[in-house]
């Protein structure tokens, strides 16, 4: 029995059974099972993490509260602290959860993002697949400076919200709507900058040109003011003309990079681009000359039809039922 070094060849990967549809509806699921279950312990892992950090995570939310004078107490000693109001026995502890489970989304994002990647990507085509590492790429940097300008607008919103109140002096806040208040700001700050990705993936995918795109200019200024002064919940000035302005910038930046796709790519040079949909295309007129005509052959003679053979008697035609 001859030998090999060989490697034994192995089947094809669940990625390439899924990418050329020769996997089941059952293994579709059970891989489906399978990314969920991988994915949860990434965020059972980073919760765990999350419960560690949660402390320092809350000083740092607490900062633009704890900036301002009016939040300052003398506690028993006699030395100023910065308070908040609790209303519940539990409250202390289903907050340290909830910053722990943000904690653990954020931290154990790599592992549920893979897994949410590896089991979308292989419905893609390469190119798609392509432009999906790039877009993702630029949406982590875009998220986190929106979450950085949220915590600044917060320390300067916070501080007109109160001062514009009527409670000047000593203002305790309840702790679970502050931290409700920030992170709710951080979040929509951070979703607002993901504005211009929607854009540059209408451009790249060929729905819509660059003309088209700063041809909205003015509908799109709109929405964004309108969107900040719904979505926003610092009721002062200053943290919607901060969104609406920041997404108005993306906005014309990523119409920038339209203009340069579409001169990378040629959109716009097309032999149809100039013409009007309602415009009768021009057609060239050729004059030929008619001359004679190609002579006509000779008909030829029609065979004379085969006899008939004359029909037999009745008597002599049978079939299966007579």
């Amino acid at each position: 029995m001859a030998l090999s070094l060989r490697p034994k060849s192995k089947g094809p990967s669940k990625f390439e059974q899924a990418a050329d549809g020769s996997m089941t509806l059952i293994e579709h699921v059970r891989e489906l099972r399978n990314r969920l279950f991988w994915a949860s312990l990434g965020i059972v892992g980073g919760l765990i993490v999350g419960f560690f950090l949660a402390n320092w995570t809350f000083h740092m939310l607490s900062g633009p509260y704890c900036a301002l004078e009016s939040s300052w107490v003398l506690n028993a000693k006699g030395v100023a602290e910065c308070k908040f109001l609790t209303l519940g026995a539990t409250d202390g502890l289903i907050l340290k959860l909830k910053i722990a489970l943000w904690i653990g989304l954020i931290v154990g994002a790599p592992i549920w993002l893979f897994q949410l990647w590896a089991f979308i990507a292989p419905g893609l085509h390469r190119h798609e697949r392509k432009w999906a590492y790039v877009f993702v790429l630029i949406a982590a940097p875009l998220f986190i400076g929106g979450a950085v300008l949220a915590y600044f607008v917060v320390q300067h919103g916070l501080a007109f919200i109160m001062e514009a109140g009527v409670l000047q002096d000593s203002q305790q806040l309840e702790v679970t709507s502050y931290i409700g208040f920030v992170t709710t700001m951080i979040l929509l700050f951070g979703v607002g900058f993901e504005f211009p990705l929607v854009l540059l993936m209408l451009n790249f995918t060929g729905v819509v040109s660059a003309k088209r795109l700063l041809s909205w200019w003015r509908a799109v200024i709109f929405l964004c003011f309108a969107f900040s002064a719904v979505a926003t919940p610092d009721p002062g000035p200053f943290g919607m003309i901060m969104l609406a302005g920041c997404m108005t910038l993306l906005y014309f930046i990523a119409v920038g990079v339209s203009f340069l796709n579409d001169k990378r790519t040629g959109r716009g040079k097309e032999i149809y681009s100039g013409l009007d949909d309602d415009a009768i295309s021009p057609l060239a007129e050729e004059r030929v000359p008619v001359g004679a005509s190609d002579p006509v052959e000779a008909p030829t003679a029609v065979e004379a039809p085969a006899p008939v053979d004359k029909p037999q008697s009745l008597e002599r035609r049978y079939d299966d039922m007579t």
